[in-house]
């Protein structure tokens, strides 16, 4: 029997137990989990350094977000809207006779993910995508991303410490590893459906073979994106200072291996652009170079800024910039300039690391056609000033049908975890526009309807029986709290 195999049959066997400890035993599991984290703070930071470079500081923040979203996920299921508990009771109906009818979301059964490079912690074993399908009742297994291996051991050590600490069996989460683990994972029979967040051309290759098996599953994948952002002739004119060094900060934030990471700047041409790709050029050069999650992520980094150095359509904006170091095992920053006319498919595609395009448009006719060639994306942003209203409302028009988040002001880097959140697009910047994969409403993607008609009270879940279960729930097509 192979590894993934074990693992999933474990996972599988324990389907019952975990859903029958209900709302409030597996908020005691999240919650005990997040305090095994926090026993283990100091050697879980000390690991993820180790093999990821990313500093105690980034990885201190970062787990005290994996552990914020675990709670926050026991919160969700303690307060118990998320299973929308409807019921309607037998009544006479223009229509005729209704029987009594009640539905609730129930798990889906065991959950495959995947572990991302980006995010040692909070979007890898540990993350959001665990943490949301242990809160739907989903055994998951966990295929462990190479980037990291001995922080996915350590942390989901943690883990199953947590659950046997409650009372559940430890099996609820598996992990393997390996690059053909990840294939046979989505081809498992017993695995009902997939979180990934990672490349265009990986996701999509396991979203094929999810979609090819002869009972196909749902791939929730998290893909590549671009995340333009729009800076009007206001903006260029009136603030393009302040603009660039924040626009160069967010752009190389985490050495630019950020899915957020806003790659691609429309600015306006002419001498307020100019001016600000000045800027922009400048504050690159005040940024040092940055050790890269990996030696393959690196080298296709350094591959794709070499071949845009050599574009004759593109301006570098770096050049002569010292970036604090020569070192070839470091990600180099690089901004490009390009003419929204030059533009084409293969400059339309994403690039992992400190890198952006920015895009000159000589007027708002260009700038939105050149929008409408952008797939869908994770977010877009625009930068305004109070008197451009009539331009950001023909922004509005276009971003909308293109991205998961609008942003006005501000930048993409940076994904609160909050019930409002959307982390999702249309295609390729997810496999599912209508989900997210961060926020308490990304439990959904672990739940599937199940209605009832007619039950006796003792078959119900205790969540649909007439006596009160103190949690929202629509009757007779009335919310009541």
């Amino acid at each position: 029997m192979s590894a993934v195999d074990q693992a999933v049959r474990d996972a599988a066997e324990t389907t019952a137990v975990f859903e029958q400890a209900g709302r409030t035993g597996r908020a005691d599991a999240l919650d005990a989990i997040a305090d095994a984290f926090e026993a283990d703070r100091e050697a879980i930071v000390a690991t993820a350094d180790r093999e990821t470079g990313l500093g105690p500081t980034r990885l201190n923040g970062e787990l005290t977000r994996t552990t914020f979203q675990l709670r926050l996920f026991a919160e969700v299921l303690r307060e118990g809207s998320y299973v929308e508990a409807t019921i309607d009771h037998a009544a006479d109906t223009p229509m005729g006779p209704r029987p009594d009818l009640r539905r609730i979301l129930v798990p889906v059964g065991v959950v495959g993910i995947f572990g991302a490079s980006n995010f040692p912690l909070a979007f890898s074993v540990p993350g959001g995508d665990t943490a949301s399908a242990l809160a739907a009742g989903c055994p998951v297994v966990v295929k462990a991303h190479p980037a990291h291996p001995e922080t996915s051991r350590r942390t989901f050590a943690a883990m199953r410490a947590g659950l046997t600490k409650v009372g559940l069996p430890e099996t609820i989460l598996g992990m393997v590893e390996g690059l053909e683990a990840g294939a046979d994972l989505v081809r498992h029979p017993d695995v009902r459906a997939v979180g990934f967040t990672g490349s265009t051309r990986g996701g999509r290759a396991l979203y094929d073979l999810a979609a090819a098996r002869p009972e196909p599953i749902p791939f929730y994948g998290e893909l590549g994106s671009l995340n333009p952002l729009v800076v009007t002739p206001g903006v260029a004119a009136s603030r393009a200072e302040e603009f660039a060094s924040a626009y160069v900060g967010s752009v190389t934030m985490g050495v630019g291996q950020f899915c957020t990471k806003p790659g691609l700047l429309f600015a306006p041409e002419g001498a307020d652009g100019d001016r600000l790709r000045s800027l922009l050029g400048e504050a690159l050069g005040t940024t040092s170079a940055g050790r890269m999650l990996t030696d393959t992520i690196r080298d296709a980094y350094q591959a794709e800024t070499a071949r845009r150095a050599a574009d004759s359509r593109l301006r570098s904006l770096s050049a002569g910039a010292d970036a604090g170091s020569d070192d070839p095992a470091l990600g180099r920053p690089a901004l490009f300039a390009v003419a929204a006319a030059d533009l084409d498919a293969e400059l339309l595609e994403e690039c992992f690391g400190p890198t952006a395009l920015v895009i000159g448009y000589r007027d708002t006719d260009e700038l939105l056609d050149t929008l409408t060639r952008i797939d869908g994306q994770l977010t877009a942003t625009v930068h305004a000033t109070d008197g451009e209203t009539d331009l950001v409302e023909r922004l509005h028009g276009v971003l909308r049908q293109r991205a998961g988040r609008l942003l006005f002001g501000g930048f993409p880097t940076g994904v609160a975890v909050t019930w409002a959140m959307h982390h999702g697009g249309p295609y390729p910047s997810a496999t599912v526009s209508g989900h997210t994969s961060v926020g308490p409403t990304s439990i959904r993607r672990w739940l599937r309807p199940l209605s009832y008609q007619n039950a006796p009270q003792y078959v119900l879940p205790a969540e649909l029986r007439d006596e009160d279960p103190g949690i929202p729930r629509r009757v007779n097509g009335i919310l009541k709290a």
